[in-house]
């Protein structure tokens, strides 16, 4: 069988290895890059070659402009990778490839690095910029086929998904519109309410239309806290911002998703939480990861 991923750096680091990925995709119509992280439980020669529990994996989607070696540099996952047992995609925060794909060069918050971990339906971008079947279809399938076939790893059944700022809403949108796909949930500093704030009005007018605002509901975690039933008990968003971030009151706006889930399922199930003096940087995020990984490897089953 045909590769279907090119291996461009296989990294050492912590205790596994850190690959850096490319591939087609037939979503986006153009080439992408994904970086993944096998922990050491997956180099473990003493442990069965047929795990009687495979290795679950966490997703972490990145913020605008990011690439997938952002957070891997920056968020230090692999040492808590390690110490829980569990394989971490950084996939691309949008489609590149040259001038065939749509941009606005003079706009780094839309556009490439800034696709939204949406499907767009409008004409010009409605080829590329199909992040959210990306993200939450075709790659987990890619993912298994080539790297799960030895039944070591898991990409689809035992996963969950994190991620930060326009990650941090495209995991928790995805979350909610996938219920029941992914075991857990968490976000740093997201954007809470794209509907109503800059960043997502911009990006929900250009790839959605400015008049389908029943298409924005589609993505907007406080309309999805309406219309999408939390049927289990332990169900439990766990967020993070830091007091100091520069885009909390005009772009994040945690307090509007607490407000929307007051009166559905959802009420009391956002753990947000504000932390003095941090920004919006990967020094925040790094230092909040260790909480957000022991969070995940509870649902994941892995504690």
């Amino acid at each position: 069988m045909p590769k279907i991923f090119k291996t461009n750096a296989e990294i050492a680091t912590c205790g596994g290895k850190l690959l850096k990925l490319t591939h087609d995709s037939k979503e986006t119509g153009t080439q992408m890059d994904v970086n993944i992280y096998l922990p050491k439980q997956y180099y473990d020669k003493s442990k069965k070659e047929c795990h009687e529990s495979k290795i679950p994996t966490l997703y972490y989607l990145s913020g605008l402009t990011c690439t997938p070696n952002n957070a891997s540099e920056k968020a230090f996952w692999q040492l808590q990778a390690d110490k829980y047992g569990f394989t971490v995609v950084f996939p691309d925060t949008s489609p590149r490839g040259g001038d065939e794909v749509p941009d606005d060069k003079n706009d780094w918050s839309f556009g490439k690095g800034a696709g939204f971990y949406l499907n767009a339906t409008e004409p010009k971008y409605a080829a590329n910029y199909r992040m959210y079947d990306y993200v939450h279809k075709e790659l987990p399938s890619l993912l298994q086929q080539e790297f799960g076939s030895d039944g070591k790893l898991d990409f689809i059944k035992n996963k969950s998904i994190t991620g930060h700022s326009m990650g941090g809403y495209g995991a928790i949108s995805g979350f909610l519109k996938n219920y029941g796909a992914y075991k857990s949930c968490s976000a740093f500093a997201p954007i809470c309410n794209p509907s109503v704030v800059g960043w997502g009005i911009k990006c929900f007018s250009n790839y959605l239309g400015s008049d389908n605002k029943a298409a924005w509901k589609q993505y907007d975690p406080c309309d999805l806290v309406k219309v999408v039933k939390s049927t289990n008990a332990s169900d439990k968003v766990l967020i993070h911002v830091g007091t100091k971030d520069p885009f909390l009151n005009e772009h994040l706006r945690p307090e509007l998703l607490l407000n929307a889930s007051k009166g559905t399922t959802w009420e009391g199930k956002f753990d947000i939480n504000l932390v003095d003096n941090f920004d919006h940087s990967y020094y925040f995020i790094s230092t909040f990861v260790p909480e957000h990984a022991e969070f995940h490897a509870k649902h994941l089953g892995l504690l």
